[in-house]
């Protein structure tokens, strides 16, 4: 079998008879049939449901090319040395391909034999190699570009240079090449009638095809944890999960994945979920489902994700559990959000949330990675423009086709060859059906998240407002762990790393290995990857990896050791509270873009909203009773009232309680041989109760009194 599959395509030509020869020019004219059909469809379909713009350069890679020819104008020796290397180049290929030396690619794109036993396949893929890198070469000449501009250079030359390997070509991919002859012109068949599914699961655009979606179904498949839809309004969804521990800590943890996917990345399948992991530790998980953006929700802004998610999520997980705060996790865009809201409430004097744990989520946007290419103000303009086409709405597909693109040789031009070269039907895998689970944003929100965090930037340098207020992230004093992947290419490690920075409590940063998904998604039993952990948070990410220790396999147990202590003491288990809106995964989480494009809406039974839980009131002295009673028990009560008076002290400042002791020495000198005895010296005594013992004790009482919100020692409050 192995011998078979490495035939060279010759020697599938020499095997061939006449009767095979006559059955591929047989499907060729299908296959002919077939292009002039998908054109067909393709011109019929123009019109497609989703709407862009008529510009010819949307996202201004002519200027860049412009400005990139400028500057290489400017500098003609580097043109010249550049041009001399690729001269170079091809003299050795020629050298190379007259002597017969052969070479492999270590590019995956090239496995097939033939890129290196076949000389003029091989010739044509060091020829690409070679003129590849010198139109790469090309940008490192050209020195007068910004950084912006060089970023924006580079990623449409890498795009211009992927689209152009000879593998994307029938006529020149050996692989699609012997599939056609062994196949006797049926690949090719089946790859056009790939392309016509395709463009018709596209409304007219290509929508190619990453995974066979049947086998797949959200909430028998995938996204199984056992639990309910707690709460709804018309933005989401909370679920909370099934316990399976006898005991459960009573802290609960709240969960905010992103909406520009849906919160089953973290439920695929039952070995490597994470939710289904959390709850086997004991704890209480609620996780926050998105809703797809509508009509209903296509004016949301940023602040109603707020008030609607965070702040309506908080509070009915607070109210059902009956806890005075919760442990949070924001993940991606996710945990953007819940850095804004946790600045807000410490601006507000809200403790709901006692410590927040952040996955693969940036808050500092000065270098954010490939997506900055998307987001200079030029392209924002012109999404401003798709989202208004778009009836206020950004379309899910268009995020899809983003970030698709982002890595076009794993996740275009991968299944371009497989598809509708080779006839391929793709294989099914759930991490690739979720991907192609796409969701809508409101077109304000996603305003907001572009113009304000990517192009000002505005969160980490302490410009942004969340309903009304300016926040600072420096006010976020409550424990924060902040995980990162070293390979992702959306959030880039080093970005998050930035933002880590920002915190003004203690941080906790873990690097995963891996990327934006399968880093964050590392079940331990799998035993995949490493992760890196450093006490110390030193001012540049590079020196905070130098002095990183690595352990093998998943971050979640690093993890689990740094958040169990902030979960509280345990409880019984309960199974969960039936509020009548269904079990897990609920609605919102189920509708597709197509449905969505169709008018049709998830369920609209909406929630109460909980009345939110007041903050402890702070006990008042109580008065001594008024009633007679022996006079050796009255010095005993009168002695134990001033101490519950004292007990009871509001919270203070280190500097409230170091002036208010310096200020009673005095008094506590006067009166020291005073002995209270009897109510009737309590009176003259009062001064007694800011004598220099208790308000030793006030003042540690108040910060220990944080301490068991937090699971970990944290500053005093505020005054």
């Amino acid at each position: 079998m192995a011998d078979k599959e490495n035939r060279s395509l010759n020697e599938i030509l020499a095997e061939q008879s006449p009767a095979q020869l006559q059955a591929i020019g047989i499907s060729l004219a299908e296959a002919a049939a077939e292009s002039q059909a998908l054109l067909s469809e393709v011109m019929s379909n123009s019109n497609g449901q989703l709407k862009t713009p008529d510009k010819s350069d949307p996202f201004g890679m002519l200027g860049a090319y412009g400005r990139l020819g400028q500057s290489l104008a400017t500098n003609p020796q580097a043109l010249m040395n550049a041009n001399i290397d690729l001269w170079m180049g091809w003299v050795n290929l020629w050298k190379d391909f007259t002597l017969g030396e052969v070479s492999e690619s270590r590019d995956r794109r090239f496995s097939d034999p033939d890129w290196s036993a076949n000389p003029a396949f091989e010739f044509m893929r060091k020829a690409y190699e070679l003129n590849s890198s010198w139109m790469m070469s090309l940008l490192d000449s050209a020195s007068e570009l910004t950084t912006a501009e060089k970023r924006k250079a580079q990623f449409y030359t890498r795009q211009t240079i992927d689209a152009l390997s000879p593998s994307n070509f029938f006529a020149t991919n050996p692989a699609a090449l012997k599939a056609m002859v062994e196949s006797g012109g049926q690949s090719l068949v089946d790859g056009l009638r790939n392309a016509r599914a395709d463009i018709k699961k596209g409304h007219g655009r290509l929508s190619i095809s990453q995974t066979d979606e049947s086998p797949f179904e959200v909430g028998v498949n995938v996204a199984t944890a056992p639990g309910k839809v707690v709460f709804r309004n018309k933005l989401i969804e909370l679920l909370q999960f099934e316990p399976t521990t006898d005991k459960v800590y009573s802290r609960p943890l709240l969960i905010f994945p992103p909406w520009i996917n849906k919160y089953y990345i973290l439920d695929l399948r039952e070995e490597n979920s994470m939710i289904r992991w959390l709850v086997n530790q004991g704890l209480t998980v609620f996780v926050v489902s998105w809703r797809s953006a509508d009509d209903v929700t296509r004016d949301y802004t940023w602040d109603d994700y707020i008030e609607q998610g965070v702040m309506a999520a908080t509070n009915e997980v607070l109210a059902r559990t009956d806890s005075d705060d919760l442990n949070a996790v924001g993940y991606c865009i996710g945990g953007s959000l819940l850095t804004g809201a946790l600045a807000y409430m410490s601006k507000t004097d809200d403790k709901r949330i006692a410590s927040a744990t952040f996955f693969a989520s940036q808050s500092d946007f000065s270098d954010a990675g490939d997506l900055m290419v998307f987001t200079d103000a030029e392209s924002r303009r012109n999404i401003d423009d798709i989202i208004e086409a778009n009836d206020g709405i950004m379309p899910g597909e268009m995020m899809g086709d983003t970030f698709n693109w982002l890595r076009p040789v794993d996740l275009v031009w991968r299944y371009v060859v497989d598809n509708y070269m080779l006839g391929k039907k793709p294989r099914p895998f759930d991490l690739l059906y979720w991907n192609a689970d796409q969701t809508n944003i409101p077109g304000k929100t996603h305003h907001t998240y572009l113009n304000d965090l990517y192009g000002e930037n505005k969160l980490s340098n302490g410009l942004f407002k969340v309903l009304g207020e300016s926040i600072s992230m420096k006010d976020i004093e409550i424990p924060i762990t902040v995980q990162a992947s070293r390979e992702d290419h959306i959030c880039p490690w080093h970005s998050i790393y930035r933002g880590a920075q920002r915190y003004g409590g203690d941080v906790n940063f873990i690097l995963a290995g891996s990327g934006h998904i399968a880093g964050v998604v590392n079940h331990p039993r799998a035993e995949k990857y490493q992760h890196w952990t450093n006490e110390s948070l030193p001012g540049t990410p590079e020196a905070w990896l130098t002095a990183a220790e690595e352990t093998k396999g998943s971050w979640w147990p690093t993890w689990w050791t740094w958040l169990e202590p902030k979960s509280g003491p345990k409880k019984a288990a309960k199974p969960v509270e039936d509020a009548g809106l269904g079990e897990a995964p609920g609605t919102y989480v189920k509708m597709r873009l197509e449905a969505i494009a169709a008018g049709e809406h998830p369920a609209t039974k909406y929630s109460t909203p909980s009345v939110a839980k007041p903050k402890p009131a702070k006990k008042a002295a109580p008065k001594p009773a008024a009633k007679k009673a022996a006079p050796k028990k009255t010095a005993t009560r009168a002695a134990s009232a001033k101490t519950r008076t004292t007990g009871t002290a509001k919270p203070t400042t280190k500097s409230t309680t170091k002036s208010r002791t310096t200020s009673t020495r005095s008094k506590t000198a006067a009166s020291a041989k005073a002995k209270p005895a009897t109510k009737k010296a309590a009176p003259k005594k009062a001064a007694a109760t800011k004598s220099k013992t208790p308000a030793k004790s006030s003042a540690k009482k108040a910060p220990a009194k944080r301490q068991g919100k937090s699971g970990k020692s944290t500053s005093s409050p505020k005054a």
